[in-house]
């Protein structure tokens, strides 16, 4: 049955997309078969052979056409002999939407005896029937039927489609006398939205069940008018004429939002009238237009967490961001300006509360009163203080990124300098430690500015998979140095910990950081716990701006029981910079770095912490197993005092940096080419008589990169070994990197031993490949 349906929907579709072609290629066979008598040989068949397919394609549309209205009238008939009298409107359409069957129902809702379409069938219910009936119809094509209840001028319809055979539809039209179940009404009471002609726009389901389906006009819910809003007046009901109480608030575009509370006695109500309050399920407070709160309702007291409210002005309770509290509500009750909502912090102790209120004007006795809606905004300011945190943590980091580029080509210079410097003074020689402090100095800079790479993660790591049990065992005796003789460090692990991918010296100082902040949280002494153990998570965790995809982890927890910190200085511990020591006892990067190491590994690092209640700092790692490390071949021992022959292009666009790379590669036996920029170093290879074994290259400078122009140097010298240097990271272009054979990469800022090294290396290389 399911194929025939489906075979029945193709034949359909082609004639509904051939039928008004039909008269062309009669007109296009006939032209052809005229031709043939007319043109030479060759061309006279051809021109027939084209008449005769077509003629056979018209006779195969004729006889699909012959088969589909066949069928077409056994769908009438079948739809006739059950649905003639249903009391439903009931249709059954083709392919291409023309009404082939329409029982008494459907022709009695049109209008007409034979309806073409069911847009002639809903346009006098439906605004738009044909957007309804598409959205339909595909969803029926697809799944073989569907179903969507509307609301039309005379009430609600359901409206359901079923796939027949052969690509025909069968449509029902039925009229239910309540919402549909799934949609909740989120005003029990009885609502309605009246615009200025005193037209009822809308009304829910519990003012349709009071005043009735057929209140199109205010006059007819309301024998007297005008309005008196907060309080009792009578409305025509279902039931008859009663009294209820009636609060009217201004909308937007001039339109009228009436609230109905039947059923509340006069001995109920306050002698204002504004009794009601309570009865709704908004928060509201009627305010004076200088704050003074008159009434408040029971949701607005939760919010604010007061048991009372009158008497209280706005700015008691509330605060504003940024703009004078008491201009807003003279705006509002002068009907100056557009909008009046404003976002404002609830005064209050036992937890922060954010709220968006809205204020609408109301009259009473003459007087301008402002009715206040507030809308629990707490999560909505919460998400958006994340967002700014996230935003500044990642405008720091490029920051920071930026400027350790440029402290390393100058630290570069400096340490180089001084490398060449000692090379030519002994330790006898008077200025030998005024070089040497140079030297430490340097160093000291280079690693501030490793710190601020790790927090912007572009420093360079070398991960491996390890075990943090081994690695902890032979960090303890160092650790145990460090907390000193008060405190007591404890470690525990999982005795089937796994292994994680990581650096094992940056892993290091990560827990060096956090173990050393520990002790200092606690200057009488205590206890610093660290703990290991494996966690799987099934869901994903949301903590902080982060969110922990499910999998397997490695957590390292370490505990102590100092000060703590403070809520409002917790969620800026991870700034650089950002310290809670005195002056000269921390420079506010140990907590950044830490951040920014586990982050660059593919962790994640979250605190835990209140005053006097201690700190847990909670790192997770991704599980790795454990893989067997393949032994390093063999690498010849570079002999530093044997001057190594070649030619080396150097490439680099900073002039100090260049000048001392050159001298340091010539004091080993070097030939250096130099060249301050990409272009220049592609005119010098342009040169095919130039020998050169080893491309030295920065990798970001101003126009062609590193890695660019390298490439296309290596395309007519494609044996040549390749050395880039950097003050990023490595990672920043690995991926361009991966596809540039015989390449290395030397982080600044480097010794002259390292460059020599990596350069004679990558020499010995250059020169066993021209041997072979």
């Amino acid at each position: 049955m399911a194929d025939t349906t489906g075979q029945g929907s193709v034949a359909r579709a082609t004639i509904v997309r051939l039928r008004p072609r039909l008269k062309v290629v009669i007109a296009v066979a006939v032209v052809c078969f005229a031709a043939s008598f007319v043109t030479p040989e060759l061309p006279s068949l051809v021109f027939l052979l084209v008449a005769i397919m077509l003629l056979m394609v018209t006779c195969a549309i004729l006889a699909l056409n012959t088969w589909a209205a066949r069928a077409d009238r056994a769908a009438a008939n079948a739809a006739h002999q059950f649905f003639d009298e249903d009391l439903a409107a009931t249709c059954v359409t083709g392919a291409d939407g023309v009404v082939l069957y329409a029982n008494r129902a459907a022709q009695e809702m049109s209008g007409f005896a034979a309806p073409q379409s069911l847009i002639e069938v809903l346009q006098a219910s439906v605004a738009n029937p044909a957007r309804l009936l598409f959205g339909l119809e595909t969803r029926a094509t697809a799944g073989g039927a569907a179903q969507e209840d509307v609301v039309t001028r005379q009430g609600h319809l359901r409206i359901s489609v079923h796939r027949m055979d052969a690509g025909n539809l069968l449509w029902r039209l039925e009229k239910t006398e309540k919402r549909p179940a799934d949609e909740a009404d989120p005003f029990p009471l009885p609502m309605m939205t009246v615009g200025r002609s005193g037209a009822v726009l809308h009304m829910n389901s519990a003012a349709r069940e009071l005043v009735g389906e057929r209140a199109r006009t205010l006059d007819r819910v309301f024998p007297k008018l005008p309005l008196r809003s907060g309080q009792l007046n009578t409305i025509n009901s279902s039931e008859g004429a009663v009294s209820c109480l009636v609060v009217e608030l201004e909308g937007k575009a001039g339109r009228r939002e009436i609230f109905l509370l039947p059923g509340v006695a006069p001995t109920e109500r306050q002698p204002d009238g504004w009794a009601f309050f309570d009865e709704l399920p908004v928060p509201l407070l009627k305010l004076a237009r200088t704050g003074e709160i008159h009434l408040s309702n029971r949701p607005a007291r939760d919010l604010l967490g007061v048991d009372g409210c009158c008497g209280k002005v706005v700015h008691d309770l509330m605060e504003g961001l940024g703009r004078s509290i008491p201009d807003w509500l003279d705006d509002a009750a002068a009907g100056r300006g557009g909008v009046h909502s404003e976002f404002l912090r609830v005064k209050r102790d036992d937890r922060e509360v954010f709220l968006q209120v809205t204020l609408n004007r109301a009259i009473e006795a003459g007087e301008t009163v402002l009715i206040a809606v507030l809308s629990d905004a707490t999560k909505l300011k919460s998400l958006e203080a994340q967002f700014v945190q996230s935003q500044k943590m990642q405008a720091i980091g490029q920051l920071a990124g930026g400027v350790a580029h440029d402290f390393n080509n100058l630290l570069t210079a400096i340490t180089g300098h001084c490398d060449l410097l000692l090379l030519r003074h002994d330790r006898g020689d008077p200025d030998f430690a005024d070089l040497v402090q140079i030297n430490q100095n340097a160093n000291r800079a280079a690693a501030l500015v490793s710190q601020l790479l790790a927090y912007s993660r572009k420093q360079t790591l070398r991960p491996e998979v390890m075990d943090l049990r081994d690695m902890l065992s032979d960090l303890t005796h160092l650790l145990n140095r460090l907390v000193g003789e008060k405190v007591t460090l404890s470690l525990s692990h999982d005795p089937t910990l796994s292994s994680i991918r990581a650096d094992k010296r940056q892993i290091e100082q990560v827990l060096m950081n956090l173990v050393v902040n520990a002790r200092d949280a606690m200057p009488d002494g205590g206890d610093i716990r660290v703990r290991t153990e494996n966690v799987t998570l099934d869901d994903p965790l949301w903590r902080d701006r982060a969110i922990v995809a499910p999998g397997r982890y490695v957590r390292v927890n370490v505990e102590d029981d100092g000060v703590g910190i403070p809520a409002d200085k917790l969620q800026k511990v991870f700034e650089p910079f950002y310290t809670t020591k005195r002056t000269g006892e921390g420079t506010g990067l140990g907590l950044s770095t830490a951040y920014g190491i586990v982050k660059q590994t593919g962790g994640f690092i979250f605190v835990d912490s209140a005053p006097d209640e201690g700190t847990v700092f909670q790192l997770l790692f991704p599980a790795h197993d454990p893989v067997e490390i393949a032994e390093d071949p063999v690498v010849e021992q570079i002999n530093h005092n044997r001057p190594v022959e070649g030619v080396v292009l150097l490439v680099e666009d900073e002039a100090p940096v260049r000048a001392f790379a050159s001298r340091a590669m010539q004091m080993r036996g070097l030939t250096v080419l130099e060249a301050d920029s990409a272009e220049a170093a592609l005119e010098l290879l342009e040169d095919t008589t130039l020998n050169v074994d080893v491309f030295v290259s920065d990798v970001v400078m101003p126009g062609i990169d590193g890695p660019g122009w390298v490439s296309r140097a290596l395309k007519s010298r494609p044996d040549t070994q390749v050395v880039f240097m950097s003050g990023y990271a490595a990672e920043t272009f690995g991926e361009i990197q991966a596809r540039i054979p015989n390449s290395l990469f030397l982080p600044k800022p480097f010794s002259l031993t390292d460059l020599t090294e990596i350069v004679q290396r990558q020499m010995l290389r250059a020169k066993s490949i021209a041997a072979e």
